[in-house]
């Protein structure tokens, strides 16, 4: 079950991110934890990602990304505020890319289009090579539902701001993807 996939610690994040920042087409796998971790995207979306939906009309990387109705999951399209770092490591990618205006955000190591599938197997082989287990190419969608659940507050948002995020379209889909924090349970009852 995809929401079954773990959750990461920021640490472990750093740590994934350390590791293909080592490797052949660093730039792109930076991309793609970054995609996958601070904009949750779901790896059909990560495959599907086009120039066109990063850029702006004047092929600039704004702040923001479309996800369009075409690559998400039930059609559900949404725009995803950037993290400045997946600003920046996209800002980077356009360059090596050529600034391209159209074509495939992540392109296989032939220059095409990836696909779903080998997103996933490149996820499965990454959580290998680091050691991790239980993880998924759904534990970065996981951590970021999660980790956004335990900040909402300080943004003065709510739950509804993350179910639009992650591009659900019940608020009960959502909550199956949060894990729980004893230590946060703890803190609270200590609170009342």
């Amino acid at each position: 079950m995809a929401t079954s996939a773990k959750v990461l610690a920021p640490g472990e994040v750093q740590r994934l991110l350390a590791h293909v920042s080592r490797g052949r087409a660093a730039e792109r796998n930076e991309c793609i934890v970054l995609l996958s971790y601070q904009a949750g995207l779901r790896a059909c979306e990560i495959a599907g990602l086009q120039w066109p939906m990063v850029a702006g009309p004047h092929g600039r990387i704004g702040n923001q990304l479309h996800i369009s109705g075409r690559i998400a999951k039930n059609g559900r399209q949404r725009t995803i505020p950037l993290h400045p770092h997946l600003v920046l490591c996209l800002r980077r990618l356009h360059g090596l890319q050529g600034k391209p205006s159209k074509g495939p955000v992540i392109q296989s190591l032939r220059g095409g289009h990836m696909t779903p599938r080998s997103v996933v197997n490149w996820f499965t082989k990454l959580y290998d090579d680091v050691g991790y287990e239980g993880c998924s190419s759904h534990s970065g969608r996981r951590t970021f539902i999660t980790r956004s659940a335990r900040l909402i507050f300080k943004a003065g948002g709510s739950l509804k701001d993350i179910q639009e995020l992650a591009g659900h379209s019940c608020l009960s889909t959502t909550e199956r993807y949060i894990e729980g924090s004893r230590e946060a349970q703890r803190k609270l009852i200590r609170l009342l």
